[in-house]
């Protein structure tokens, strides 16, 4: 009865009133359409959302492979891991604080009188003939400070909200580093390209200085178009060179983003993906539960709205409860007889009559703290729309820079054929060639750097719209308080 007693007044007082502001999610500035998505504003089917590995929607087994190794294995996220678990384990440390202190203490001592021989009266019991006696005790203390004014109660909420912005900036930061080996890899692919037609440039040059060779041999032209062919074919090898040592910085990123060193990853050679990835945007009104960075920025405000309640707090009293319980016997004999009990009850209360304004100071920062966490959630959201549009109107604009491109490198292929067949019969000098050349090289390496460049503003924009991440993967308070749901 008396268990069942204590239990019921525990809930009670852990479950009381709590000082401070109840915490209400403000609003946020939110689009009901994007400006360079129109026609979004009807609702999508959840099926149009990324789920999932998003780095699928590139179909490439080896950036498939790379991916998942970055959660497992990079040691920032490990470090940012660590981070997570030390704020859950606050949280226990928080709550420890709102249930009762209980103690246990024994203690046997053995004296002398420093008299020998027959035995006398000392303090209630009998010492020995050799003037040893052995005295004892055992005690039980309880002490408990029942969380009246919900104090505690505020700082386990800030901690709980403390964990879930590490749970979200860890998010964010798997995310990020996703994101920047997806656009490595798409860099690396591109330099894969960029080598591709520098060799196959090369290989042109090379012949156009063998005709200007056998020309010049022939005495049909002067040497200065030798001259000009072999500069041309140097100035290629040159590029050539300056395209592998960009693949290997970034084969050496990729390396540190999966936790390798550079020395133990080689990634072979393949081609730029050719297809672009539709990806679905979805309403806007859906990105507040999409991107980890603004979770973090959310629960921020929940965190700093707790602290406030921890603030007022400190205008009420403490209470303290004490009880002792036990036996103290000198001699030890028959220690745990009735006759040897003790035992007290105590209470306190404890508060602050006058101290210069330092509460009223204390609970003011944690108001404006409180404030300056809505503008930047606020920031947050806007900043996340600003990167949404800003790819969305990449991806168009590249797209049609990308047909463009692919026009010129048409027009300029025929043209330089049209040149050598000229110049071949001698009605134009090598510099038209030289020319027709330069030309189709630029714009072949234009088209590959706007490909490129469309690939990474899609990755960008996976990125923008929180890669498949939902603010319910954040962990609950249940869950960060597991065995107490009255707490919770």
């Amino acid at each position: 009865m008396m268990r069942r007693s204590f239990a019921l007044c525990l809930t009670v007082c852990l479950t009381g009133c709590m000082v401070g502001p109840d915490y209400h999610k403000p609003a946020a500035i939110v689009p009901a359409h994007y400006k360079e998505a129109p026609g979004w504003t009807k609702a999508q089917p959840a099926d149009a959302s990324i789920k999932g590995p998003w780095w699928q929607v590139y179909h490439d087994p080896i950036l498939d492979r790379l991916e998942p190794m970055v959660a497992v294995s990079n040691q920032t996220l490990a470090a940012d891991y660590a981070a997570y678990e030390q704020a859950s384990a606050i949280i226990q440390e928080a709550r420890g604080g709102l249930f009762p202190s209980v103690g246990l203490t024994g203690s046997a001592t053995r004296a002398g009188n420093g008299g020998g021989g027959s035995s006398a009266s000392v303090g209630g019991g009998s010492a020995s003939a050799s003037g040893l006696h052995t005295s004892g005790s055992f005690e039980g203390s309880v002490s408990w400070a029942p969380d009246i004014w919900g104090k505690i109660r505020r700082q386990v909420q800030s901690d709980v909200a403390a964990a879930q912005i590490s749970a979200a900036d860890l998010a964010n930061a798997t995310l990020s580093d996703q994101a920047l080996l997806a656009s490595d890899y798409i860099d690396l692919r591109g330099s894969d390209a960029q080598i591709k037609l520098l060799q196959r440039t090369v290989t042109a040059y090379q012949k156009s200085l063998q005709i200007t060779e056998n020309q010049s041999n022939a005495g049909t032209i002067t040497p200065l178009n030798v001259i000009t062919a072999r500069a041309q074919l140097d100035g290629a090898r040159a590029q050539l060179v300056s395209a592998g040592e960009a693949r290997a910085q970034y084969e050496h990123a990729i390396a540190v983003l999966v936790g390798h060193a550079p020395v133990d990853l080689s990634i072979p050679a393949g081609d730029l993906m050719q297809s672009v990835p539709e990806v679905p945007v979805g309403l806007p009104s859906t990105l507040l539960q999409r991107r980890p960075d603004i979770a973090a920025a959310e629960r921020a405000m929940a965190q700093s709205n707790a602290q406030i309640g921890v603030a007022v707090g400190a205008y009420y009293p403490d209470l303290s409860l004490s009880a002792l319980g036990g036996y103290s016997a000198d001699p030890i004999a028959g220690l745990f007889s009735v006759s040897n009990a003790l035992w007290s009850l105590g209470a306190s209360a404890t508060g602050t009559l006058f101290e210069g304004g330092t509460r009223a100071a204390g609970v003011s920062a944690a108001e404006f703290a409180y404030q300056q966490s809505i503008a930047l959630y606020r920031q947050t959201v806007l900043t996340a729309f600003q990167q949404i549009e800003d790819q969305l109107s990449a991806l168009r604009i590249l797209a049609q820079q990308a047909q463009i491109e692919q026009a010129a490198v048409g027009d300029a292929s025929r043209a330089l054929q049209i040149a050598l067949n000229e110049y071949q019969a001698g009605t134009v000098d090598y510099t038209t060639v030289v020319s027709a050349q330069v030309t189709l090289l630029a714009d072949q390496q234009t088209a590959l750097s706007v490909q490129q460049n469309r690939l990474l503003a899609s990755v960008s924009l996976i990125e923008a719209l929180g890669g498949g991440w939902q603010s319910s993967d954040l962990p609950t308070s249940g869950a960060l308080q597991p065995g107490v749901p009255f707490l919770q």
